[in-house]
């Protein structure tokens, strides 16, 4: 049994049952035994592949984006390029090898990082080291100034609450114990005024998720960019609304038991943009679009065309399966979605035109 299981077994037995948001919190951040604190997820040795790692396309063309929004806006000097959650910072180093030619753009920029692991963060300093990443605890710990921001994969690792609706209220999923495992149960039945408008689309049984940290940080983005310029680009998987049980574990690229190996699995659930889209008032949503429909209309097509004519054998399929993985829509092309925040008045951003 891990360290972390025992852990847990024993505050639950001191304190009852724990909710999924803090499940989440101690298997995914415990400075000692938590998934972020003691590895590296990524990549064919890891547990899970983000679209950077796929290929450098993606990187290139949010990078792109950017820039011609910053123009769009008038090239504000100087300007915040944050991202959030970086991974390996591989995302960050393709958008700006992609935007070196953009006159002015890094002359302008100071490239700040949102990220809680230590591991993750040497090797983001070692990616960026040209250019001197700033590394922050939380969005609020960002520069003032305009912002313009990334956040791939990132709003799904955040901690939820489950909620399960019953004859007249909702009883919160929780963690509990029994025989030295960790079990599901519920909590008693309440009225929960957050939850009022949901409980007419929401059958008997079924399940609702809320986030808290994601509304609180969409918030604070919303904020900034209304006040002082800027854009965001929120990449991840999930919908407008939320629907039933999403919550996930994933080890060694396969679904796992959320409650099998607390601290050994990463652990997500999809994210529900409509809500992240009211928290960031009085920033402007766009339409959430596929993240296929988005990348072709940026033009990843041709620019995988162009890469293509200097390659061949394996390395050529590799390509072809990389563009097809980013944008078909068996695959993430419709898996995952795109949602732009926009200081209010502004025009619609590439991209997003029907």
């Amino acid at each position: 049994m891990s360290v972390l299981k025992d852990r847990l077994l024993a505050r639950i037995a001191r304190e009852g049952p724990i909710g999924v948001a803090d499940y989440m919190l101690e298997c995914l951040l415990d400075p000692t035994h938590g998934y972020y604190a003691t590895r590296d997820p990524l990549g064919a040795a890891g547990d899970f592949t983000t679209a950077p790692e796929i290929s450098q396309m993606f990187g290139e063309m949010l990078g792109l984006w950017l820039a011609q929004v910053w123009m769009d806006q008038g090239a504000p000097v100087p300007f915040v390029l944050a991202e959030l959650g970086p991974g390996r910072g591989t995302l960050m180093a393709d958008m700006l090898r992609a935007t070196r030619s953009v006159p002015g753009f890094h002359a302008a920029l100071q490239v700040s990082l949102v990220e809680a692991s230590p591991v993750l963060r040497r090797a983001q300093a070692e990616v960026l080291e040209g250019f001197t990443p700033a590394f922050h605890a939380s969005v609020a710990d960002l520069p003032d100034g305009p912002l313009f921001l990334v956040a791939n994969e990132f709003f799904d690792a955040l901690p939820i609450r489950q909620f399960q609706r019953g004859p007249a209220g909702w009883h919160e999923r929780q963690i509990g114990a029994a025989d030295e495992r960790l079990i599901w149960g519920l909590g008693p039945e309440a009225r929960i005024g957050l939850l009022e408008d949901r409980f007419a689309d929401t059958p008997l049984g079924g399940i609702i998720e809320t986030n808290a940290p994601a509304m609180a940080i969409a918030s604070e983005i919303g904020q900034r960019i209304a006040a002082h310029g800027g854009a965001a680009l929120i990449v991840d998987y999930g919908g407008w609304y939320s629907h039933g049980d999403t919550f996930q574990a994933m080890a060694r690229h396969a679904h796992a038991d959320p409650l099998d190996d607390p601290g050994a699995a990463d652990l997500t659930a999809h994210v529900a943009f409509g809500p992240l889209a009211r928290a960031a008032t009085p920033a402007v949503a766009v339409p959430l679009t596929p993240q296929g429909v988005f990348l072709e209309r940026l033009g990843i097509t041709a620019r995988a065309q162009a890469l293509a004519k200097g390659i061949s054998g394996p390395a050529l399929d590799n390509h072809v399966a990389a563009h097809r993985r980013l944008t078909h829509p068996q695959e993430m092309g419709t898996l995952f979605h795109v949602l732009a925040l926009m200081p209010p008045g502004r025009p619609m951003p590439p991209g997003f035109e029907d």
